[in-house]
């Protein structure tokens, strides 16, 4: 394993960081097109006579005609979906800016737009003409992947040593957009540390009403080096010159959403595991084995409900998600799992915001092998201060909370991409202070675990970066009840 001097660590990081932002191209920040309307007065652009007629602000006028512009590939029926009025609808004249900026909004959580207005296209009362334009981003690009293993940048910066050998690397297609109904089809060719080929497509509505919607996801991989216990809280890792670990994960599932901000799956998987002699001789438990394979099924159902203002970053609103899901059905593997997550965002003044959440997972029956029972310090279920831990068991989760100020907000774009995409580079900054507590119940900790069965703590103050590929980039100084701090980065991509 090669390890990286301490001078040359932040130079991949800033590597690493471009790697993240390849999509360039393919993922645009819509954000810099979502400006406050002035509510005193109706969206039109168009036709002030609106303005001149007070007396008929209360009025009621049908929407005659709904025009599209810009959605060269984009289906008017996927931009329809997500409108709060249609053709037919009656309108207030006072209502119009509501209704747009909402109609705005809604477009361009699509992520398939640069850009979005919504506007007065012909006022001929009763009637009025509605137009909606829109820029389309590109939508097929193959891009370079580069991404360390471990969970989060500190513990691959400081923990690994930046270690290259804890790297995957390869190629992705990225193919949003497919057929103009908002489909996605995703192909990785992933090398270093995990072999591995992953394929998936998305589509999100299958039936002419546009309610239900597929999902096909199916990966195959091999790994080196494996994940066999956790040891003083930390994971250990052991490595072979062999392959240790051998995986196959497929998962079908449909999806219904009836309305706008709530979307339901249902879903079947089939999953495969192979260890090698080397984990069990160093953990028995690592999973409920006959031999050195597993093969299982699952069911699962999943809510998500999401109502916020911009879904890559959000600062307005409210989301929750619900996952019920039961894998094997044998002694090999048994596991009923309940997972719940809420989060609220509320605006203070223009520039700032606070946000409360809540995460907490179930897991039973109890008695679990060490491959199901990871908790918090893994995927978006982390404490804020224990960057450097993970915490197992098979009940627990957490809360908290944020206060953000905006401190920039503008785009710029190299000049290679300045006449086509001019805000290709979106670049937002906001200052937080923020805190978290958690508890994780494990009747088993296992060897110098310290942390689970009690409460944890933690706080501090940073940065978040949004920036291109709708990433954030977290940059934050925390602290935990163990008395221990320091500055730690995160990259987050979705609302939670």
């Amino acid at each position: 394993m090669k390890i990286l001097p301490l001078r040359n660590r932040f130079t991949l990081l800033i590597l690493l960081l471009l790697g993240c932002y390849t999509d360039l191209f393919a993922q645009v920040d819509t954000t810099v097109t979502v400006r406050e309307v002035n509510k005193a007065s109706p969206v039109t652009q168009n036709d002030p006579r609106i303005d001149s007629l007070p007396h008929s602000m209360t009025r009621a006028f049908v929407i005659r005609d709904i025009v599209f512009e810009g959605n060269r590939k984009t289906q008017d029926t996927i931009l329809l979906r997500e409108l709060p009025f249609k053709k037919g609808d009656s309108i207030h004249l006072e209502k119009i800016p509501e209704l747009f900026e909402l109609a705005k909004t809604r477009i361009l959580n699509l992520n398939l737009f640069q850009k979005g207005n919504v506007s007065i296209l012909l006022f001929d009362p009763p009637y009025v003409d509605i137009k909606i334009r829109v820029t389309e981003k590109l939508y097929l690009l193959p891009l370079p992947y580069f991404k360390p293993v471990d969970r989060n940048l500190n513990q691959w910066l400081f923990e690994k040593g930046a270690s290259t050998a804890r790297i995957d690397y390869g190629a992705k297609l990225l193919w949003d957009n497919v057929t103009g109904a908002n489909d996605k089809l995703r192909f990785y060719f992933i090398t270093g540390y995990t072999r591995q080929l992953s394929f998936s497509y998305l589509r999100p509505y299958i039936d002419k009403q546009l309610k239900w919607g597929i999902n096909i996801k199916v990966d195959l991989g091999k790994n080196h080096e494996v994940l066999y216990n956790t040891i003083g809280d930390k994971q250990q890792f052991i490595k072979d010159t062999n392959f240790l670990k051998n995986f196959f994960d497929s998962r079908l599932e449909f999806s219904y959403r009836k309305k706008i901000y709530t979307r339901h799956y249902f879903g079947v998987g089939f999953h495969s595991l192979r260890l090698g002699d080397t984990v069990f001789r160093l953990n028995p438990d690592v999973i409920n084995h006959s031999g050195e394979q597993i093969r299982y099924g699952e069911l699962f159902y999943r809510m998500r409900y999401e109502n916020v203002d911009f879904i890559p970053y959000p600062t307005q609103g409210h989301a929750a998600e619900v996952l019920v899901s039961k894998q094997g059905f044998n002694n090999a593997m048994n596991l009923w799992q309940l997972t719940a997550k809420a989060v609220g965002y509320w605006r203070l003044g223009k520039l700032s915001y606070y946000s409360l959440g809540a995460s907490g997972t179930l897991k039973v029956p109890f008695k679990q092998p060490y491959y199901n029972q990871q908790l918090l310090g893994y995927g978006d279920m982390f404490l804020r201060g224990y960057e450097y831990y993970v915490t197992d068991g098979v009940a627990g989760g957490f809360v908290s909370g944020s206060l953000a100020t905006r401190l920039t907000n503008f785009s710029f774009s190299p000049p290679v991409l300045r006449s086509k995409f001019p805000d290709a580079v979106p670049l937002k900054i906001y200052s937080k202070i923020f805190g978290n507590a958690g508890y994780v119940y494990n009747p088993h900790p296992g060897p110098g675990n310290r942390l689970p069965n009690r409460l944890l703590l933690g706080g501090g103050i940073g940065f978040d970066i949004f920036t291109i590929n709708n990433v954030t980039l977290k940059i934050e100084f925390s602290y935990n009840h163990l008395g221990e701090n320091g500055i730690y980065l995160q990259k987050k991509e979705d609302v939670f």
